[in-house]
């Protein structure tokens, strides 16, 4: 008998099991593509920012950019190439840190991917004056001490997503009272030294920006953080998260600063100023950059069985089993919700609820969605094998008492990390900010922890901000400006409204309404603020709680992600509410979870007979 097709079984493969393979590059080189591949994934992290001497700013970040395995916002496209062909990478050094003679810090170098399209990721700013265009970068280097509000500009040259973020405000005010700014981070800006009102910001505040987790090599590993600034007589500020290197401090222990991670693109430290000289002086070189290939599409065509069993012996993705094809799954996301404020007889804030995000509902039938959820995006596509879900707990509540025991705690992130799935990338939701009771008008705004998914409301001065760090669609929206003692606290922000503002009554803002689980239940609310006379903000829609009127606010509601009630003549807010994350999939898929709290539901025929899985404590969910 004959043979047709030459041994070929089936005509057309209409989609690849590739290998997956992941190329990581720590020096400038090549790498080749398999034959047949036609896109790659990637990470494009440039070198970081050299941190200036003697408080002349911590070093920006290296350029971040990437197409998917990280946040959301800052997706590009996959890159087209051609199979079996090679493709030159540069990888970009770190900036030298600035010393006596020059003093700034010098430039990270730019990392390039060079495909069918070119992804070039700019060097960070260094530490330098703001005016010199040395500051500007993939992220801004820090302000050096008195040149307050200046350009130091983070996506230099500006690509879309945005590349970095803007460094941080340097102050000098006497004595012993002077810091340098921080460099800027992949998804946040560099921390600033000074409060608005002169006074010196603590070291959680002005740390070096933060930088952008991503698990396209397999690992869950944050890039690009910025350097923290140099202070004099101060503690030690803190690089930010990716790599940003540590500030260098004089007073009591002279501290040297520290340079950027190799291969994160972190921003270098800023040098400070104390009795030790040189070595606190100095500012610390930037992180090398990393180039990141992670082979995602395969051309159709024709396959032999020979190359069948090839995939399967080498284990496509991970595979032990012939492979199947990614599922489409829709996802909701939220996070634990900020505590509200607490006073010693007077009134605060709500605490901000947790950040939402909602994929559109198109993968997995029509279902009502949020406003959150409307957007277009990308299908979320997972393969069979075991997926990692964290749930946020829900921020402790301020306990009244002298500055800062009454400020509300910003609740914990939630995660859902689908790992190295087709077209996937980790979904992670801020936790809600604390919201602030009321000092006497003494304490500086906004609070150290009123920025969130949702912002907290504060006793008195601008609520905190909301979408922090910033989503498309937001995550959240701003807490409520409270009118000081004996009045009102400003509400919490909600998922889609922000909160109320003082005196006009402080409720917290509405949170988001969607059906994934099958009927219409609202998250994500906003907590109320406190009254000590008249009545207390009512919560958000979406498990705020209310605040209270000569007694302590109300917790948010469990595994919706509310915010707390602030307190109204009387001790203690109420604390945040916890987070939850469904995750919705085909009515063909075998989905089950773990511990057992979590819960997986089949919906009715009527309804398409989807699976939902329901998370409220911490876990993993399993695809078979």
């Amino acid at each position: 008998m004959a043979r047709t097709n030459g041994g070929i079984i089936g005509k057309v493969n209409k989609t690849s099991f590739g290998k997956c393979t992941v190329t990581s590059k720590t020096s400038t080189g090549t790498f080749t593509t398999q034959p047949g591949t036609r896109l790659v994934d990637y990470l494009v992290v440039a070198g970081g920012g050299g941190g200036g001497f003697r408080l002349n700013g911590g070093g920006g970040a290296g350029g971040y950019r990437a197409s998917g395995y990280g946040p959301n916002a800052l997706r590009g496209d996959p890159v087209p190439v051609c199979g079996n062909s090679p493709y030159p990478v540069t990888i970009g050094a770190g900036g030298a840190g600035g010393q006596c003679g020059p003093e700034s810090g010098a430039k990270g170098s730019n990392s390039v991917l060079v495909g069918n399209t070119t992804i070039t990721s700019a060097g960070g700013g260094a530490g330098s004056p703001a005016s010199s265009p040395l500051a500007q970068g993939g992220s801004g280097a820090g302000t050096k001490t008195s040149e307050g509000p200046v350009a130091r500009s983070g996506n230099t040259p500006p690509v879309d997503p945005p590349q970095g973020n803007p460094g941080g405000e340097g102050i000098d005010t006497s004595p012993n009272i002077k810091g340098s700014g921080s460099g800027g981070g992949a998804t946040a800006a560099g921390g600033s030294s000074a409060y608005p009102g002169g006074s010196f910001n603590p070291a959680p505040a002005r740390a070096g920006g933060a930088g952008a987790p991503n698990t396209i090599s397999g690992s869950d590993v944050t890039y690009a953080g910025g350097g923290g600034g140099g202070n004099e007589a101060q503690p030690i500020t803190p690089g930010g998260a990716g790599g940003g290197g540590n500030g260098g401090t004089g007073g009591p222990s002279d501290t040297c600063t520290t340079a950027g991670s190799a291969n994160t693109g972190g921003g270098g430290g800023g040098g400070g100023c104390g009795s030790a000289g040189p070595g606190v002086y100095n500012g610390a070189a930037g992180g090398s950059g990393i180039v990141v290939i992670r082979e995602t599409d395969k051309a159709s065509g024709v396959w032999n069985l020979k190359t069948h069993m090839a995939a399967l012996t080498a284990g496509a993705c991970g595979a032990t089993t012939w492979p199947k094809l990614a599922d489409p799954f829709d996802y909701m996301v939220v996070a634990g919700g900020g505590g509200g404020g607490g006073t010693n007889g007077e009134a605060s804030g709500g605490g901000g609820a947790g950040g939402f995000r909602e994929s559109p509902g198109a993968s997995t039938g029509s279902y009502t969605v949020s406003p959150r959820g409307a957007a277009p995006a990308v299908a979320l596509r997972l393969f069979p094998g075991p997926y990692s879900v964290t749930i946020g707990a829900g921020g402790a509540a301020g306990s009244g008492g002298p500055y800062p025991g009454g400020l509300g705690h910003r609740g914990n992130q939630s995660i859902f990390n689908p790992g190295g799935s087709e077209g996937s990338t980790m979904i992670t939701t801020t936790g809600g900010g604390g919201a602030e009771g009321y000092h006497g008008g003494s304490q500086p705004s906004p609070i150290n922890e009123g920025p969130g998914g949702s912002g907290g409301g504060t006793g008195y001065g601008s609520g905190g901000s909301g979408n922090t760090p910033p989503f498309n669609p937001a995550q959240g929206t701003d807490g409520g400006t409270g009118s000081g003692a004996p009045t009102i606290g400003g509400g919490g922000g909600g998922a889609t409204v922000a909160g109320c503002a003082a005196p006009a009554g402080g409720c917290g803002g509405a949170g988001a309404t969607t059906n994934i689980t099958g009927s219409p239940v609202a998250y994500a609310g906003g907590g109320g603020g406190g009254s000590c006379s008249g009545s207390p903000g009512s919560g958000g829609t979406g498990g705020g709680g209310p605040g209270g009127s000569g007694s302590a606010g109300t917790a948010g509601t469990a595994n919706r992600g509310g915010g707390g009630g602030g307190v109204g003549g009387s001790t203690g807010g109420g604390a945040g509410g916890s987070g939850i994350v469904v995750i919705r999939g085909p009515s063909g898929a075998s989905m089950s979870v773990s511990p057992g709290t979590n819960s997986v539901a089949t919906l009715p025929a009527c309804q398409g007979a989807y699976k939902v899985a329901t998370f409220t404590v911490s876990g993993t969910l399993t695809i078979s």
